[in-house]
């Protein structure tokens, strides 16, 4: 709160802002997707004009290192690895690394494939329906068991990426 220099809650003022952009760096896994929600959550509640004038963003980070010789590529999800594999093609034996955290990257791949503003991917962050972005926060951060349990039931069938 103190680094983004806008307050919070009913003493947010978006002109006091120290940044153009915040962009949220979790790793690319299941549990960087959680601290990911936790953060958008935050800034949901407490410093909605953030979102609502386009200054947040989600880094894209790879989940994957594909080397084939001294050629070497990234993907982003597991689609992507077959994509890159059938390119490499499978039957060389080309070497995966799965990155299991931003930290498993070295300096110079963090900054090719995350940071630097030249090569990067990142998502800016929209609020579609305020209304339903709240009840569902309120369903998944709240203290009502009851709800969570139906919304996990009822959207159960709907998950493709599941870290266990």
């Amino acid at each position: 709160i103190t680094a983004f220099g806008c307050g919070i809650g009913e003493d947010f003022d978006l002109e006091k802002a120290r940044y153009g952009k915040i962009i949220i760096m979790t790793d690319a896994d299941v549990d960087g997707a959680h601290i990911r929600t936790l953060l958008l959550t935050f800034f949901y509640r407490y410093m909605q004009p953030l979102i609502k004038e386009g200054h947040v963003f989600i880094a894209q980070p790879p989940l994957y290192l594909v080397r084939k010789g001294q050629k070497h590529l990234y993907a982003y999800s597991d689609d992507e690895l077959q994509t890159v594999l059938d390119e490499v093609g499978r039957d060389s034996n080309p070497y995966i690394q799965r990155y299991k955290g931003l930290g498993e990257m070295n300096p110079e791949q963090l900054w090719e494939t995350t940071m630097n503003p030249d090569g990067r991917t990142i998502l800016q962050v929209h609020l579609e329906d305020a209304a339903e972005a709240d009840a569902i926060f309120s369903i998944l951060m709240g203290d009502k068991v009851e709800p969570r349990r139906q919304f996990i039931e009822a959207n159960a069938d709907k998950v493709r990426n599941l870290d266990l």
